[in-house]
């Protein structure tokens, strides 16, 4: 058992590099290069608004995701209808887009940006429960509203809307 362990351990590296190395295709093979691999993230930038939506921006900061919140759906009770926004329709940080109604009560879905809806959630349609499901969910099947455009109005109200850790204090919530 001693000796499996022994092996184990030289056999692992003692560090772990961003680097492969990778021999090059050529007709006299010399010695391999090195390949850089990227470690920037490419997860979207999340931010959430006092009314409760929360938007994800993709890395160039031209198109995103707009859903409510956890807090929100957690709040709102079991959803059992959601009004979509009409796709390619212009909006301004603010507008009231669709709604949602639930067991409990109605609200207003806002856009949190200024913003041109390009696609919207149609599983919302048939299976409106998702949003207390998956309400931050933005894949296939998850509890977003809708797609959208950005453009450089749209940018400066991301700016100015809360990170999750500024709405996480906001609302005095673990989501």
């Amino acid at each position: 058992m001693a000796s499996i362990a022994r092996s184990l351990r030289a056999a692992r590296p003692a560090t772990f590099s961003r680097f492969v190395q990778t021999p090059v295709a050529r007709s006299n093979w010399q010695s391999p290069s090195i390949r850089a691999f990227s470690v920037t993230p490419s997860r979207e930038i999340r931010k959430y608004t006092k009314d409760h939506e929360w938007v994800d921006l993709n890395a160039d900061k031209t198109s995103g995701v707009i859903g409510i919140s956890s807090y929100a759906a957690e709040e709102l009770g079991d959803v059992v209808y959601v009004e979509l926004p009409e796709a390619d329709k212009t909006v301004q940080a603010g507008d009231a887009i669709g709604a949602v109604e639930s067991v409990k009560s109605a609200a207003d879905i806002n856009a949190p940006i200024s913003c041109r809806v390009t696609d919207v959630n149609l599983v919302l349609e048939e299976k409106p429960g998702q949003i207390n499901a998956v309400p931050e969910d933005d894949s296939h099947g998850g509890g977003w509203i809708c797609k959208v455009a950005v453009d450089e109005q749209g940018v400066q109200d991301f700016e100015n809307l809360m990170s999750a850790e500024e709405y996480k204090a906001f609302t005095g919530a673990d989501h």
